[in-house]
């Protein structure tokens, strides 16, 4: 998603500092090694100075960089396929960095993956989001974060949200396995998204409830940042009805237009927790990993999650703030705050406002 950047403008913004950023990607995170090939893929409208800023860590490591840059989709649609000529540099490359948001998840994408290629995803990422996701965080530490909410979730049968704004939602999570979005790149094939983010597909006819976005919702991409929330009626894993203002009108009248009911179909529920993320921006990737968040997506449930799996005609993300969810009726973050002892501990070692 393309939204008003926080970014000062020039070049010298903050250069010093991104470049250090880029080498935690490149070197700490997806592990490049000399002679490898890194693919950094973006579009018009990305930020210039991440890209070059990750070309030249990439030069620093000894590894070569390669930057494709092609025209931006105006409609801003996802799960776009690339040309041919694209979808074979994915395949080709030892390490992708991708910079813009339409070919996850396609078809171009699985190739790329089953060819052996190690992708790092930061959709529409410029300076302000690299370092407040990357930059400013200890990742070997949000890592152990992660695992440890993770650790929780897999131990639990039933999970329930509920927040300030309206939700009230439960669901099954026996039988299935929550991940988290940080990882280290260091496999063929793996797909390494932003730090701070955990994923589960809950036993998808045991979801029900309210859900209510307050803090963020994309696409479509006339929504970004919020200011009426979004109240779905979830039934038995679908969204049955949508209230709300003018967003709410404008999230209707998109789901509308696909004539898809997969696109009603709750694909997963998240957790954010990234601690350089403490409010929304904007930009989607950003705000999935809002310190304390919940992020719920409609539409496309991707292979490998550990759900049924099935391909909508789009996906969307939306964000619920201050949120309070229990395990087994036991509270684990209550308004936005998590309250476990360990995850506390954690908490303060990463150096966390609040605790």
């Amino acid at each position: 998603m393309k939204a008003k950047t926080q970014a000062e403008s020039n070049r010298e913004y903050m250069n010093w500092e991104i470049l250090q950023a880029a080498k935690k990607v490149i070197a700490e995170i997806m592990f490049t090694q000399p002679g490898e090939t890194v693919l950094i893929t973006a579009d018009t409208t990305s930020d210039l100075r991440v890209i070059q800023a990750t070309a030249a860590a990439a030069v620093a490591v000894e590894a070569r960089p390669v930057v494709l840059t092609f025209q931006a989709s105006l409609d801003r649609e996802i799960m776009v396929e690339p040309t041919p000529a694209v979808a074979e540099a994915l395949k080709a490359a030892d390490v992708w960095i991708d910079f813009q948001y339409q070919l996850f998840y396609t078809r171009a994408w699985k190739a790329a993956m089953d060819a052996g290629t190690r992708l790092f995803l930061a959709a529409a990422c410029d300076v302000n989001m690299l370092m407040n996701t990357v930059g400013k965080v200890n990742f070997p530490k949000l890592v152990e974060l992660g695992n440890a909410i993770v650790d929780l979730t897999n131990a639990s049968k039933q999970m329930r949200i509920t927040s300030p704004a309206g939700t009230d939602l439960t669901m099954s999570t026996e039988g299935r396995v929550a991940e988290q979005s940080g990882a280290y790149g260091k496999e063929k094939g793996i797909s390494v998204m932003l730090g701070g983010q955990t994923t589960l597909c809950p036993v998808e006819e045991s979801i029900n409830g309210i859900l209510v976005f307050d803090g963020g919702l994309f696409p479509p991409a006339e929504i970004g940042l919020m200011t009426s929330p979004v109240k779905l009626t979830i039934e038995k894993g679908v969204a049955r009805k949508i209230e709300g203002g003018r967003e709410a009108h404008l999230f209707k009248k998109w789901l509308e237009s696909f004539n898809d009911e997969k696109m009603y179909w709750l694909a997963h529920v998240s957790q954010g927790f990234n601690p350089g993320v403490l409010e929304p921006t904007g930009r989607i990737e950003e705000d999935e990993r809002i310190f304390g968040c919940v992020e719920c997506g409609l539409g496309t449930q991707g292979e490998g999650l550990g759900g049924k799996s099935w391909v909508a005609a789009s996906h969307t993300d939306g964000m619920t703030l201050n949120p309070s969810i229990f395990l087994d009726g036991e509270a684990i973050e209550e308004n936005g705050f998590f309250v476990h002892p360990t995850l506390v501990k954690l908490c303060k070692e990463l150096g966390v406002a609040g605790y």
